[in-house]
């Protein structure tokens, strides 16, 4: 027992355990199935936050951009969803039947040929996958080839989500437009709306969260992960020892990138649709502060804190519809402040030793009393 208490000390797994039992045991009994959805909904975020952690926390690159690719994700798993649901019975009512009713209301009277791939499921999970990486491999390869960084590299990530956001609802009849792709019902003839498929959702996101935390750890305790810390650290030094620094900064790059496209698709798979204003500059900074206030070296602490911030979003504006917008500016800056490191600082720093001294102090008591009998 003392063996695995160390193993997991060690290794840093003990919280990543307890954190799989809050989402896959302690959530799903004491929420009801529609607050048990909104978690699902938040934990699509924490796959951006883990991202961060990688890229922002480990490799010293803050991006302001992450809603691009969870946007691409969510779209490449919306366009499969929205062919599904466009089929020519179902859309018999329409000028042209079998293609989405987004394109008949806009005088398109066929399917665009890179629509028709998204036709195959196996091919639309591997858009999803290939796409917003290959994206981030070409932004990061001509950023950081040229030294790019700091906030030049921020500024230039918001300036790819302010593209993207201005493209998709430009190009209505093909994306959707400001509304997006809605009525996203089936899954390869399984409807997503039930009860039962609400939980396998949330179950299945949960699992690919703790999956992508374990990995992201791995990489953390190896080689390349003391590599990203020590040009976060001390480029320069790193650079000099002979690493090529540009192309593991584009790894990290690309690792946040699909991390945030597989919590994008999942977003898309729980909620029923997907739109611009989950792409642009707003909700990407938004994504940010899950990891600033979670904590942007902590992996876990990046999850609780998507979790604390949406739960934090919800409640206000359902309580107080006209301040909440004041109240979620407040709770940032009140953590960020008070705790530099987020909530995963406050429990290392304060919450932890606070703990260890009265476990100490309950384990000396005994003794105490013993040897005071004794004497």
């Amino acid at each position: 027992m003392n063996r695995i208490r160390q193993w997991l000390d060690r290794s840093g797994m003990g919280s990543v355990l307890l954190l799989a039992v809050v989402l896959a045991v302690v959530f799903p009994l004491a929420f009801d199935l529609f607050r048990l959805n909104l978690v699902g909904k938040y934990l699509s975020y924490a796959f951006v936050a883990l991202g961060l952690v990688m890229l922002w926390g480990y490799g010293g690159v803050l991006s302001l951009g992450q809603g691009v690719f969870f946007g691409l994700g969510g779209y490449g798993m919306a366009m499969f969803l929205k062919l599904e649901a466009s089929d020519p019975i179902t859309t018999k009512i329409q000028s042209t039947p079998g293609i989405p009713d987004f394109m008949d209301w806009n005088q398109i009277t066929a399917l665009p040929l890179w629509w028709e791939p998204f036709r195959h499921f196996p091919f639309a999970l591997l858009a999803i996958l290939v796409v917003p990486t290959l994206l981030a491999f070409v932004i990061g390869f001509a950023m950081f080839k040229r030294r790019v960084g700091g906030v030049y590299f921020a500024i230039i990530t918001q300036a790819v989500a302010l593209i993207l956001t201005v493209l998709i609802i430009g190009q209505q009849g093909y994306t959707g437009g400001i509304n997006g792709m809605t009525d996203l019902k089936t899954l390869l003839g399984w409807d997503t709306r039930t009860n039962s498929a609400k939980y396998i959702l949330y179950f299945l996101t949960v699992a690919l969260l703790i999956g992508a935390i374990v990995v992201c750890r791995w990489i953390q305790q190896s080689k390349l992960g003391t590599l990203l810390l020590a040009m976060r650290d001390k480029e320069d030094r790193v650079r000099f020892s002979g690493y090529d620094v540009a192309m593991f900064r584009v790894f990290a790059f690309c690792l946040a990138a699909l991390l945030s496209a597989i919590g994008g698709a999942l977003f898309t798979l729980q909620v029923g649709f997907m739109s611009p204003s989950l792409v642009g500059i707003v909700p990407s900074i938004e994504m940010v502060i899950f990891a600033a206030v979670g904590g942007r070296m902590s992996l876990v602490g990046a999850v609780y804190g998507a979790l604390l911030v949406n739960f934090g979003k919800t409640y206000f504006s359902e309580s107080l519809p006209d301040l909440w917008l004041f109240l979620m500016a407040a709770m940032f800056l009140g953590v960020v402040l008070a705790f530099p490191d987020g909530l995963a600082g406050l429990y290392a720093d304060k919450l932890k030793p606070w703990w260890i001294r009265r476990m100490s102090l309950r384990k000396g008591a005994p003794r105490t009393e013993t040897a005071w009998r004794a004497s």
